[in-house]
């Protein structure tokens, strides 16, 4: 049903045209006709069959305007120059002609249009002269100049309407083809943003599951109870895990209505959450410390959480090539500048040159520094280990009018 109706959409739309021209064509044949029954003025003669074979001629040879504009209008104007020189009154075929103007003004360059106005002007004057007895010459041309000039006018303005309207039909379709794209990009980085919390997840907790696992395959048959610990372990790491891929699978689902649903939705994690992350890495085997600026900046939400990924990310490195070691997590201010470093010393697995391979890990951490004008450097220490150092413009409220916090960046504070 809904096929067979846009194939009658298109067919309407494409002979539309033609139906129209030519019930024009027809009414104009018609309205000659009976025009020509009239009494003509005297000087002139009445139509008789010749008259009315010419005047059908006139009218139907409009059915082609839109195709060949000036053809067409050179054929009527002939037509009508042979209607009067037979001696018909010229007004009975006039109409034609003046349309044929009309279309060949709207459609064609102005100087072909002003020479068809020309001619439809000479034709005036010349059935003018013919009945010279019973015409008024300066009637005469005034009509042959102002009813084609008329003519001329509004044929100009309809074809500069119609170009505008095409122009802004393509400027219309340009413009959604942009919305369009635009859309498919964001939705294109809001995938890869997805992705890479997945992969932060994901990767993070699946290395505490990982070692605690194994540790706790390793101590079973001698320490139960460490062997529990380590189970318990693996149960909220896992719980957190699921928490947190929910938290943000949640944001792609919609309701029957297209609203986000937002049952069950949770923030972002912040640097709040950062000691629950350290409390989980040591209960992997890995020795971790916190040390923050005693008055570090307020962050916005967006930042708190690059700060934190970037952090979860070094200390997943940690965990699966460096093997029991210690490490130190550092936020500092300097010049107006975040720095947040992660250091470990070099455990009896490290293998540097594994931790130094740009993976897709480092990738992500690299680009979400990007995001907010910052940078994220890596690579071994001098003392030994390993160092992931990040760098951000702290934001300051004395940037702000009335140092007040940008608005609706839900500035958290680092604890």
């Amino acid at each position: 049903m809904h096929a067979g109706s846009g194939l009658l959409d298109r067919l309407d739309g494409r002979y539309r045209p033609l139906v129209t021209d030519v019930s024009l064509a027809l009414g104009y044949v018609g309205a000659g006709l009976l025009l020509g029954q009239e009494q003509p003025p005297a000087g002139w003669r009445p139509v008789d069959m010749p008259g009315a074979v010419l005047t059908a001629l006139v009218g139907l040879v409009m059915v082609a305007r839109r195709l060949a504009p000036v053809a067409v209008f050179a054929t009527s104007s002939a037509l009508w120059i042979l209607f009067i020189a037979c001696g018909y009154w010229p007004v009975v075929n006039s109409m034609p002609a003046l349309l044929g103007l009309y279309t060949v003004a709207a459609t064609r360059r102005r100087p072909t249009a002003l020479v068809c106005a020309a001619v439809v002007g000479g034709v005036w004057v010349y059935a003018g002269i013919g009945n010279i007895e019973h015409s008024s010459m300066p009637t005469v041309l005034a009509q042959a100049v102002l009813f084609p000039a008329a003519v001329f006018v509004v044929g100009r303005g309809s074809g500069a309407l119609a170009e505008r309207n095409r122009q802004f039909a393509e400027l219309t379709l340009r413009l959604r083809r942009q919305q369009e794209e635009k859309a498919l990009q964001a939705l294109t980085e809001e995938r890869v943003r997805i992705a890479r919390e997945l992969h932060d997840v994901v990767a993070h907790h699946m290395s505490v599951i990982s070692l605690q696992a194994g540790m706790a395959s390793y101590v079973f048959p001698t320490d139960p109870a460490a062997s529990r610990r380590a189970l318990d372990t693996i149960a909220d790491t896992s719980r957190e895990a699921l928490e947190e891929m929910r938290r943000m699978l949640v944001l792609l689902r919609v309701d029957q209505e297209g609203q986000q649903d937002g049952a069950g939705y949770t923030p972002a994690p912040g640097l709040d959450l950062l000691e629950p992350l350290l409390e989980r890495v040591r209960g992997a085997g890995v020795e971790v410390t916190l040390d923050v600026a005693s008055s570090p900046p307020r962050l916005p939400q967006g930042m708190a959480l690059c700060v934190y990924r970037v952090v979860q990310e070094a200390l997943t490195n940690v965990l699966k090539h460096a093997g029991p070691t210690t490490a130190a997590v550092s936020i500092r201010t300097a010049r107006r500048t975040l720095v947040v470093s992660v250091t470990n010393e070099a455990g009896d697995d490290f293998r540097p040159n594994k931790g130094m391979a740009p993976g897709h890990g480092l990738i992500g951490m690299r680009e979400r520094a990007k995001i907010y004008g910052g940078s994220v450097t890596a690579g071994p220490r001098a003392l030994g280990g390993f160092e992931v150092r990040l760098t951000l413009p702290a934001p300051t409220t004395d940037d702000r009018p009335s140092g007040l916090p940008a608005p609706g960046t839900g500035d958290v504070p680092i604890r």
